[in-house]
């Protein structure tokens, strides 16, 4: 299994701690060989979407930032899982993840869905001293049910410190039970196509407009391609 972390910050503090033991039990329980690839925000990615509109005008590789966009993409594009976390930022993710996925949006179900998300499971891990997490998945979940990923699971947890070394016993004993039904929930899902509910909607609805307004160039011709306004689905792969 291909496991990709993309963490919101550069420091190793509590949110990076939850995320690192779910991949790595994640790694230790799947079938076959698996590999981790993490990428820090805004180290290993740190540019603002300008918002010139060359994506959507042409495609993703268009972006004046795709250069460094790239490897992360690519990383992106052949996991099998994904798990994206954040420490809570004035009750949201941190601005390095938010301007990451900003640079997606065409990979939205309404806009140039890729196929290769119906195949991946994903995370999205917060944690604070006390509140905020919830809206901070949110911030993660939006853009990977967007994107049309298979299932997506949310953990959010109020960790009561300001560092790993800090949290009580009694929170750690409940962080390890959940990374291992969280492991073993993704283990057992593996290999499944399918698109989350949120998206498949979307998609639809997309395909709707398509069919009885003006095409919209070029996700018209993205969708035509690939036979979605016939009987084909993304998530119907062979």
């Amino acid at each position: 299994m291909k496991i990709v972390l993309i963490h919101g910050q550069n420091h190793k503090g509590s949110t990076y701690m939850i995320a690192h033991e779910l991949a790595e039990k994640v790694k230790d329980r799947a079938q076959g060989e698996s590999e981790i690839k993490e990428f820090f925000l805004p180290e290993d990615f740190d540019e603002p979407c300008r918002g010139c509109y060359s994506c959507f005008k042409n495609d993703l590789t268009n972006c004046p930032h795709y250069h460094k966009l790239e490897p992360v993409a690519e990383a992106v594009l052949n996991a099998d899982l994904l798990i994206l976390e954040s420490p809570v930022y004035v009750y949201h993710a941190s601005g390095q993840m938010m301007s990451f996925l900003d640079h997606f949006g065409t990979w939205w179900v309404v806009h140039r869905p890729r196929t290769e998300m119906c195949k991946k499971q994903a995370v999205v891990i917060a944690t604070a001293a006390g509140g905020g997490m919830k809206s901070t998945v949110k911030d993660m979940a939006d853009s990977l049910e967007m994107w049309g990923i298979a299932r997506i699971y949310k953990y959010d947890v109020a960790v009561q410190a300001g560092a790993p070394g800090e949290i009580q016993e009694g929170i750690i004993r409940k962080i390890h039970k959940k990374t291992d039904k969280l492991s073993d929930a993704i283990c057992r899902n593996a290999g499944r196509n399918g698109m989350n509910s949120r998206g498949k909607r979307w998609f639809c609805l997309m395909r709707f407009a398509h069919k009885h307004f003006p095409p919209m160039e070029p996700d018209y011709s993205y969708w035509e391609e690939r036979g979605w306004h016939g009987h084909k689905r993304p998530w119907k792969q062979d």
